[in-house]
């Protein structure tokens, strides 16, 4: 826990030098692309796999620095219902450019995967090429949660949603969440247990789409996600360790040649 407060602390100041720099009434007339339905895309027969592009995480280090954006989004775009770019510099090493590129290679919405913990961030992702936002109950209050949901729908965005735990969920579905992500990772001890995933899942009301985070590696933890009625998983670390991220997320969708 806190070494998530580092990382929102070290946002805070991130988007004030950014609300300085560019005012929020300005980011609010810009013109943006138009949207990709997210939440659409997960909601087709079977599993579908959110693949994500990142360069190197907090608790594991360095996972592809050496990252070639385009080919690996084009590497995942025959298998991949949606993508999730990190753009967060400090701890991840990515960039709002890596969101850019990717949706410009590729034809599958974009889930900008950062912690967001202010409306500038919003309207922010929407003008990079955004399709979806995530919002982590954990780092935010009701009201928060509330508005930003609010905030991402008005301007056509989807938001994921990310719990962790029995309390974050019902907060989640209290705020009226329609799509929501289960990450297995704790947060304090930064463990990995794909038993969350699949214990929580049973909580998810029927109207949500349900997607797994973190904890994802083989064929196997796919299909005992799709058993327990998941929607849609989010893959990142075991793709970006693979020599051929694209054919790994073939592998764990069972659509390997």
């Amino acid at each position: 826990m806190d070494f998530l407060m580092k990382i929102v602390e070290r946002k805070r100041k991130e988007v004030a030098e950014r609300r300085r720099t560019r005012k929020l009434d300005e980011l609010k007339k810009a013109p943006f692309p138009p949207v990709r339905d997210f939440a659409a895309a997960l909601r087709k027969p079977g599993i579908s796999a959110i693949a994500e592009i990142k360069r190197r995480s907090p608790s594991k280090g360095p996972l592809r620095e050496d990252l070639d954006v385009v080919s690996v989004a084009r590497g995942y775009t025959q298998n991949a219902a949606a993508l999730s770019v990190l753009t967060d510099h400090d701890f991840f090493g990515g960039s709002d450019d890596d969101l850019r590129v990717v949706r410009e290679v590729t034809g599958l919405p974009v889930l900008r995967k950062d912690f967001t913990i202010d409306e500038y961030q919003i309207h922010e992702a929407r003008l990079i090429g955004a399709d979806a936002i995530l919002l982590i109950v954990r780092i935010l209050d009701d009201s928060q949660l509330r508005d930003y949901l609010q905030l991402a729908h008005e301007l056509g965005l989807s938001a994921l949603v990310e719990v962790h735990d029995d309390q974050e969920l019902t907060r989640a579905v209290d705020c009226h969440a329609d799509i929501i992500g289960v990450n297995s990772r704790n947060l304090d001890t930064f463990e990995v247990n794909l038993d969350t995933a699949l214990r929580l899942r049973r909580r998810i009301p029927g109207d949500c789409t349900a997607v797994a985070e973190s904890g994802i590696h083989t064929r196997d933890d796919v299909g005992r996600l799709e058993a327990a009625g998941y929607d849609a998983f989010l893959v990142g670390e075991a793709l970006m360790r693979a020599p051929a991220p694209g054919r790994k997320l073939a592998e764990l969708l069972g659509a390997a040649s």
